[in-house]
């Protein structure tokens, strides 16, 4: 019988179909040739490309819950044709040619996590129907267009991102107050627990080995000794390859609290709605939706017909601290309902069926990377900032082909190797996270109090770098 918990994890959990029942744990020591640690989206994906370019990689998962019990199975179901960092923000690291390159694999990947689940027989509700972010006050608008102007003048065309007037982005999403917007094509609706356990499935049939309820202390490099390995509560594993994908529960493994901090992001989704509803909001192809605030939120309609819409703000824990939302009612709840009731008052009294939440993984620079030391064994990918449902593909697919040995245009990102620099010791870690959510919070209340662009979010911009 399922337990119960592990369908009380999201409504993408309670959703899904089959049983959530833990597949067997590790029972002891074991080798492999690829030892992965999280059974989440990055972990999941780079087995599924290890196993489809050499089938006769014994290739392990391991996971301390069960497969999508984090953050792959609790986000907003949008595979996001962006980064936590600006295509601008690319290219200042590398090149412009450099940063074209590293949206493009990006847009690639959303492609293909389509591709696959059409080959694979995983029905994950995939929908490209795009994003459109909303410009709601005249600050948002200024924002938008000049992020809009930016991508262009890098090379992105008309076809990849574009402003968009009020008239036309009210026609993807009658929401209030909309006065322009930007469209991204490259953006798509998913149901996650189902990718994710799909993918999961997948993993097994080619020949993977996924261990649940195994948690993993500690990943050690090949040395004199012997090769990379990884302990767990369970048994040891050694492998040749060692693959960190653990994003926001990176702070569990010894000697990695500060690599990653862990953030909180809240969703709620509504009772399925009726057709009137929907003939008023729109969304008629499933194209994600959101604004320009500061303070992010994001939303999208669901196959059943619902809205699943999040929000960010939950402050950060002392000491990386990582605390179950599992039927938990946060005040960010509360006002992430309120934003949706405010977006779309025709909801009226639309009752909140499931109230959620989780952490992702925030590196000290905001920007993600992945990479493969091959003297070490070891290798890694995170630091999604949110955005990891297409990111994690692209990254799972790079490792694999790093491992293996395979060249593609993928493996000379300018992401690939990239090491951020420690989270600063506590109390400092504790103080600086929470006063960029505040900020941020406090941009978007002075926005809309004076109609005018907050200051503050550039000092916010200057604490994160």
């Amino acid at each position: 019988m399922d337990r119960h918990d592990h369908r009380d994890v999201s409504f993408w959990h309670d959703t899904v179909p089959g049983s959530l029942e833990p597949r067997p744990a590790l029972d002891g020591d074991r080798d492999a040739d690829v030892a992965i640690v999280g059974a989440g989206f990055t972990g999941l994906w780079t087995a599924y490309h290890l196993l489809k370019l050499d089938p006769s990689l014994r290739v392990v998962v391991t996971e301390r819950e069960i497969a999508g019990f984090g953050a792959s199975g609790r986000n907003g179901g949008w595979a996001l044709g962006e980064y936590s960092i600006s295509p601008m923000d690319w290219a200042a690291r590398s090149t412009p040619e450099a940063a074209i390159r590293q949206m493009r694999g990006l847009y690639d990947a959303i492609d293909d996590i389509g591709r696959v689940a059409d080959v694979e027989g995983i029905d994950c509700h995939y929908a490209p129907g795009g994003w459109i972010d909303m410009a709601r006050s005249g600050p948002q608008a200024e924002r938008i267009a000049a992020g809009v102007r930016a991508r262009h003048a890098l090379g992105l065309t008309e076809d990849d991102v574009r402003w968009v007037d009020a008239d036309e982005a009210r026609s993807f999403c009658n929401a209030t107050d909309v006065v322009g917007g930007w469209f991204n094509r490259h953006v798509a609706a998913i149901h996650p627990s189902r990718l994710v356990r799909g993918l999961a499935a997948v993993v097994e049939g080619l020949g993977g080995t996924i261990w649940e309820e195994t948690a993993v202390s500690a990943i050690h490099p090949a040395d004199g000794n012997g090769p990379a390995r990884l302990v767990t509560d369970r048994g040891t594993v050694r492998a040749d390859v060692v693959v960190r994908a653990t994003e926001g529960y990176t702070r569990d493994l010894a000697g990695h609290r500060r690599t990653i901090a862990p953030v909180y992001s809240m969703m709620v989704a509504t009772e399925p709605l009726s057709d009137d509803v929907w003939d008023e909001i729109g969304l008629a192809d499933r194209p994600t939706f959101g604004d320009g605030r500061n303070l992010i939120i994001y939303g999208q309609r669901t196959v059943d017909g619902r809205i699943a819409i999040g929000g960010r703000g939950a402050p950060y824990q002392f000491g990386s601290k990582v605390t179950s939302t599992t039927g938990v009612h946060h005040e960010v709840h509360d006002k992430v309902e309120a934003t949706l009731r405010q977006l779309f008052p025709v909801l009226g009294d639309a009752t909140i069926t499931h109230r959620w939440g989780g952490v992702l993984g925030l590196a000290r620079d905001w920007v993600p990377s992945c990479g493969f030391d091959r003297a070490s064994g070891m290798a890694w990918a995170g630091g999604y900032v949110g955005d990891g449902v297409a990111t994690a593909k692209l990254a799972g697919h790079t490792i694999a082909e790093l491992i293996t040995g395979t060249e593609s245009d993928r493996t000379d990102l300018p992401w690939i190797g990239h090491q951020a620099r420690k989270w600063e010791p506590e109390p400092l870690r504790w103080v600086g996270i929470n006063a960029g959510l505040w900020l941020a919070g406090g941009a978007d209340r002075a926005e809309a109090r004076t109609g005018r662009p907050a200051r503050r979010v550039d000092w916010l911009n200057r604490l994160l770098r």
